[in-house]
């Protein structure tokens, strides 16, 4: 009973995820075996012994056996996507990325969740460039985020907004909040800011007439008042509990030239400025955000009741974070910057071209991120979840080759010479094939260790037994009637070909030099025919993308 609890799982182990371990089935035998903890030493052994079985069982034999069991799926709550007073063919959401870098798995997230939503209530996804920032933002992310959300299968409606396009309206604005005594030119030094904001203090410029203000507010946009000399700072109520809302900034002075508007602008609105203002002329229904910002709530209100604008309905996330990695562009972009990374689109990395370069799909990255819905409860899955989803759209769809990692050469006595045929695809008849003699390829961790008298089976060739394993291997045909033990993938002609393995870019929240292993081995040949993004299942191995041909280099996705 306990042996047969341990095969169950472990086959299904397998089948999900390429490879079994004890680790990762003991917890489900002992649920559905509760004695298997009164002596977990021979529990473990006898998992060990039954994994290291099922991972040499081949693909057709998994099957086989996985066909006599059956598995009760735990029920998952579904996570709808509902906005609250949403009304069917009148929503409108927007996706408005700063363009200061390459779009990541948490840019996925949020406009997954605001392109859902829009299509499911029938109504419109905006794309807005919140581009207010010059010194950080380029030309090169804008067009990386346009082809990041195309490559997700994003479509957003209309021609795509820019934040910079409206600064004179946002100028408009901000006079009309000095007119109204609704905000103030402020002169304060930055330390001087600070300490008032906590003594919940006003300064000498907060009391100022509004004629004042208008005067100083015009020197700032003259070019009177240089870099962190005057901002224009909200009037609101220094004596809150919630500190945004104690005179936070509205307009900064930025002395850089913008991607777009060039050198004509100096005085720059604040993103609590610029937001709600634009969410609400642009006819967003439901503007989604981080949760992060509900202590900001109150200031998007507040600027728009004072502006007499339309209040649109907020809706916060979760920010989207996965255990030993860092998603946000202000860690990767010093990984960059240092060398530490290939550059945006490293496999290790969380950006969509990293992703993409590594073998993520976009449907495995869209059914992730959504499974987390709109709830604003925090989690901190690890990648397995989405590899997981990648390998289950990847197995159906990938053609199979062999890859030999670090090979040993042996010899077979006695082989027939003969041309081998394989299918590339399990289910169709499409074959790769070869002529064959007495010389291969096999991994030297199967051969190392492997007594005289062994037999295995050169899978999809015949049966070999060992006859001499010392500097020389040497093995004896044995035939061609399918045999249980051993089945080694193999190469017939000496291919190098580099597999890349990404690992945790981070260990307990410190950069990972050991992130990246680059393990050598030999292809067969037929992977030249491939072109470069082809994703393909190397057996007994796992799903690899040809990331380039010379050299011949694989990146190890799943």
């Amino acid at each position: 009973m306990l042996s047969e609890t341990i095969r169950k799982y472990a086959l299904k182990n397998r089948k999900d995820f390429g490879k079994t371990n004890p680790k990762s089935i003991i917890g489900k035998v002992i649920a559905d075996f509760p004695d298997a903890k009164k002596d977990m030493k021979v529990t473990m052994e006898e998992a060990s012994r039954i994994c290291e079985e099922v991972n040499v069982l081949s693909d057709s034999d998994l099957e086989t056996e996985l066909s006599k069991y059956t598995f009760v799926e735990k029920k998952h709550e579904k996570k709808e996507l509902e906005l609250p007073n949403a009304e069917q063919g009148k929503v409108v959401t927007r996706f408005p990325p700063e363009p200061s870098g390459y779009p990541h798995i948490g840019h996925a997230k949020a406009s997954f969740l605001d392109y859902e939503t829009a299509k499911k209530y029938g109504g419109k996804m905006l794309l807005r460039f919140d581009d207010t920032n010059p010194e950080k933002e380029k030309p090169e992310f804008v067009d990386a985020i346009k082809e990041g959300l195309q490559w997700l299968g994003i479509k957003w409606d209309g021609e795509e907004t820019y934040t910079s396009d409206n600064m004179e309206k946002f100028y408009s604005y901000a006079e009309k909040m000095l007119e109204n005594n609704q905000a103030y030119v402020c002169t304060c030094t930055g330390e001087q800011v600070s300490k008032n904001r906590e003594l919940q203090a006003e300064c000498d410029c907060r009391k100022l007439s509004p004629e004042e203000q208008k005067s100083r507010w015009k020197k700032m946009l003259d070019g009177g008042y240089g870099v962190g000399e005057a901002i224009l700072r909200y009037k609101g109520d220094l004596t809150s509990d919630n500190t945004a809302m104690r005179d936070p900034s509205l307009f900064r002075i930025i002395l850089f030239a913008h991607y777009r508007q060039g050198e004509q602008f100096r005085v720059w609105p604040s993103y609590d400025f610029a937001a709600p203002i634009m969410d609400s002329i642009e006819g967003v229904t439901h503007a989604m955000r981080t949760k992060e910002y509900e202590l900001r709530n109150p200031l998007y209100f507040a600027i728009l009741k004072d502006l007499k604008l339309r209040e649109p309905i907020l809706v916060e996330f979760a920010r989207l974070s996965i255990k030993n990695t860092k998603v946000g562009k202000r860690h990767i972009r010093p990984l960059v910057k240092e060398g530490k990374v290939e550059g945006w689109n490293d496999p290790r990395l969380p950006t969509l071209k990293g992703l993409k370069r590594r073998g993520i799909l976009p449907e495995a990255i869209k059914k992730f991120v959504l499974s987390f819905g709109l709830t604003k409860a925090e989690s901190e899955p690890v990648w397995d979840k989405l590899l997981s989803e990648n390998r289950k759209l990847l197995d159906p769809t990938s053609p199979h080759y062999f890859f030999v990692p670090n090979p040993i050469k042996i010899t077979v006595e006695g082989a027939p010479e003969r041309t081998v045929k394989m299918k590339i695809y399990p289910d169709k008849e499409e074959v790769r094939q070869y002529s064959v003699k007495d010389t291969f390829y096999v991994p030297r961790s199967e051969i190392e260790g492997m007594k005289e008298g062994e037999i295995f089976r050169l899978k999809e060739l015949y049966n070999v037994k060992m006859i001499e394993n010392m500097d020389e291997v040497k093995v004896g045909y044995m035939g061609e009637e399918i045999t249980k033990g051993k089945k080694l993938q193999w190469g017939s002609e000496p291919l190098d070909c580099e597999i890349w393995k990404v690992g945790d870019l981070f260990l307990n929240g410190e950069y990972n030099p050991n992130s990246l292993i680059k393990e050598q081995g030999y292809c067969e040949k037929a992977v030249l025919d491939l072109e470069v993004g082809a994703i393909v299942q190397f057996e007994r191995y796992g799903f690899c993308r040809l990331d380039s041909k010379e050299p011949l280099r694989f990146i190890y996705s799943c």
